[in-house]
């Protein structure tokens, strides 16, 4: 074996990582203990994780080892050191969902996520931190205290996947699992300078997430670079009989670069149409944000792609009908909570009703119970056609802009977040400036699409992130897409 030095075995990606375990400059065991030994010095100061599994990731780079010993080919992610954020369920290990109604529970059996990453040889190192069952923009929701970002430790690594993204930004693990349920995925990766993946509805099952809004949540990965998002996606994707709304999704081939196809005689792309929303660029977004976005897009736009303005219209319409549809479906979701089944129980109360009230009142933190009740009163006679019905109607139109807006252009590029990180603190006391961060991501949840953001800037030393919007089941556009910026940028 060579000896590397821990600041680069931290440092790798995925095909780096799985290129140098395949040549033994380093074993699978090396690689997983440079990351533990790096979590347990360092993420005192960031918190990402809640709970790490030494044993069951050293047990598992331990059999990679084996096999690489037994000259068998490994697939990429064989021994690759990966985080799970903590609403995903791996069995043996503890699963809280960041809420104190789950802080002893330990999962039965693996998501369907899970287990798929597993039969690829992926090394879990533990769970990391979120905003209490996916509730929040900032990872201050949690019950166990606030995760930072690493580019700033007075600033939010956003939410609800922040420990996954601020993870992977502190080279904690070679890449991470998160949820997106209105941009859990997608705003935190923004926020941390990270590439965040949020899938197709239905292209990547559910089994073994705890639910939050079932018709919106999505696994998804977040990685160091477009082409590790791809390779996580590709092992997680398709049908699961154990969740009735995946699908099979498009078998995606590997995307060359530059795609031939599409080359002209100058080299330069030719074929892909970008749409720009006007709606993304009114009053809001901040000017240094604004200037980043627009600039990538030029960049686009010099390497031979057309750019076009489009329309869709009942975007400022999005997050209001988010919040009422979400909050709804969360209100049902957990319900089953009651101090009864399983979790936190409240003891020594007078009468059954009083184990519910008692239970749910201490195990909830303050964000999910205003979601829980903003949610029942939705749904509630008089008021469900008034409120939910109406949010109902208004994620078809929604759903029917980005349609017809497909008709013209190829995708969608967008802002990810209106600003970037803000200062841990600054919105927690107002909850409708907290749900304003999600502006630029909820409607792609609410039309079911996949959408991917990555780093193209900084203001200051806080990253912003690039959102590639596409029509159901074209994630192979967004890969083309992100590794053209990638390539683009580090000519």
């Amino acid at each position: 074996m060579v000896n590397c030095l821990v600041a680069e075995l931290n440092d790798l990606t995925i095909v780096q990582a799985h290129e140098k375990l395949v040549k033994k400059e380093f074993s699978a065991l090396e690689l997983t203990k440079s990351f533990l030994d790096r979590i347990f010095d360092l993420d005192k100061k960031i918190f990402s994780f809640l709970t790490t599994s030494p044993d069951l990731a050293l047990s598992q780079a331990k059999k990679i080892d084996d096999w690489i010993l037994e000259n068998r080919k490994i697939p990429l992610l064989a021994g690759i050191p990966l985080a799970i954020k903590d609403i995903i369920l791996v069995e043996g290990v503890k699963c809280t969902a960041a809420s104190k109604i789950l802080e002893n529970y330990i999962a039965p059996y693996d998501a369907t996520a899970v287990r798929r990453l597993k039969e690829m040889g992926a090394v879990i190192l533990g769970k990391t931190n979120m905003d209490e069952f996916a509730m929040g923009s900032s990872t201050e929701n949690s019950a166990f205290g606030l995760t930072h970002n690493p580019h700033d430790l007075d600033y939010v690594p956003g939410g609800s996947s922040g420990g996954s993204a601020a993870a992977l930004a502190s080279n904690f693990c070679v890449a991470s699992l998160g949820s997106d349920t209105g941009g859990s995925i997608r705003q935190p990766a923004s926020f941390c300078g990270v590439v965040g993946l949020k899938p197709t509805y239905g292209a990547v099952s559910r089994y073994g997430l705890i639910s939050m809004a079932s018709s919106l949540d999505q696994i998804g990965p977040i990685t160091k670079t477009v082409e590790d998002a791809k390779i996580i996606f590709d092992v997680i994707s398709g049908k699961d009989p154990l969740d009735s709304t995946s699908v099979d999704s498009p078998k995606l081939q590997a995307t060359s670069y530059p795609p031939k196809a599409r080359l002209a005689k100058d080299g330069k792309l030719q074929s892909i149409k970008i749409g720009i929303p006007k709606e993304y660029f009114k009053q809001g977004i901040d000017p240094k944000v604004e200037k980043i976005i627009k600039d990538s897009i030029k960049k686009f736009e010099n390497f031979g792609m057309s750019v076009e303005e489009i329309s869709l219209p009942h975007t400022e319409y999005a997050l209001a009908a988010y919040y009422i549809i979400m909050p709804s479906e969360v209100s049902a979701n957990l319900a089953r909570y009651d101090g009864i089944k399983y979790g936190f129980s409240k003891k020594k109360v007078e009468n059954l009703l009083n184990v519910y009230r008692e239970s749910r009142g201490e195990g909830f933190g303050e964000e999910v119970r205003r979601r829980i009740m903003l949610g029942t009163y939705s749904l509630s006679a008089g008021y469900y056609e008034a409120y939910y019905l109406r949010a109902q109607k208004v994620r078809t139109l929604i759903y029917e802009d980005f349609k017809n807006a497909f008709k013209k252009v190829d995708i969608i590029l967008t802002p990810v977040s209106p600003t970037p990180a803000f200062k841990i603190g600054e919105k927690i006391t107002d909850p409708l400036m907290m749900y304003f961060s999600d502006i630029f991501t909820t409607a792609v949840n609410l039309a079911g699409l996949p959408a991917i953001s990555f780093p193209v800037g900084k203001v200051g030393n806080l990253p912003v992130g690039l959102q590639v919007i596409a029509k159901p089941f074209e994630e192979d556009k967004i890969f083309e897409i992100g590794q053209i910026f990638e390539k683009m940028t580090n000519i």
